[in-house]
């Protein structure tokens, strides 16, 4: 089965040649695939894209997995599948507790990998309405809201894809204006959050989608 080109899968792997491997396999399936060998540089790379799902290994050179999954599970709604080398019962209870969606053990088969990826995609996209999944979509550099392209300034498209990525979560005006190297004080944000709701908003006066929460930051609902 051949993926369609915008499921992006994020695999966090520390080991070069296990991650060559499952790249190479999963590229083979037509997935698009960004590596990362540690936690840090998983939640950066989840801080810049957005991702369909996580293939996480437990052990990892900075943090715990576990630490790495909670943190996906509190900031981001992807889907994650474990693959891990521990295969007891134990850690697989906690894997799943903590969010995991599916859990491999190695050695793994990778076209069962496949197979479980589809499994869990389709999972996942059943659980919200198709106009919830569908009223934003990014593809490449582009936002389309409600199937139209927006006509949105580079540091419109970044503040609007972090809220995307996060949406239904309050990102405070910090969070925002330190992964926005272009937004140089929250009073500079605020102009970028006012132009964004004129482009989407029906009334930008009383917003239905990019909520203000007094105070903390801003909501993207949908």
């Amino acid at each position: 089965m051949n993926a369609p080109d915008n499921v992006r899968i994020l695999l966090v792997e520390d080991d070069a040649q296990t991650a060559e491997f499952l790249q190479k396999f999963l590229e083979s399936c037509d997935f698009t695939v960004d590596r990362a060998a540690s936690t840090s540089e998983a939640l950066n790379a989840l801080g810049k894209k957005l991702f369909d799902i996580v293939l996480l290994d437990l052990v990892l050179p900075d943090f715990s997995g576990f630490d790495l999954l909670r943190e996906i599970r509190s900031r981001h709604t992807t889907p994650v599948i474990v693959v891990s080398a521990h295969g007891d019962t134990k850690t697989k209870v906690r894997a799943f507790r903590h969010g995991a969606g599916d859990y491999m053990v190695k050695p793994i088969d990778p076209e069962e990998l496949e197979v479980r990826i589809w499994a869990i995609l389709g999972r996942y996209s059943t659980l919200a309405p198709d106009e919830s999944v569908h009223l934003f979509t990014i593809d490449r550099h582009q936002i389309f809201f409600k199937g139209k392209a927006l006509d949105l300034t580079a540091t419109e498209f970044d503040i609007l894809s972090l809220l995307i990525q996060h949406r239904n979560t309050v990102l405070s005006r910090s969070f925002l204006s330190s992964k926005l190297s272009s937004v140089s004080s929250h009073r500079s944000l605020d102009h970028h959050i006012k132009n964004i709701r004129k482009k989407i908003e029906e009334n930008p006066r009383h917003p239905v989608y990019l909520k203000t929460e007094y105070g903390v930051g801003y909501k993207l609902v949908f």
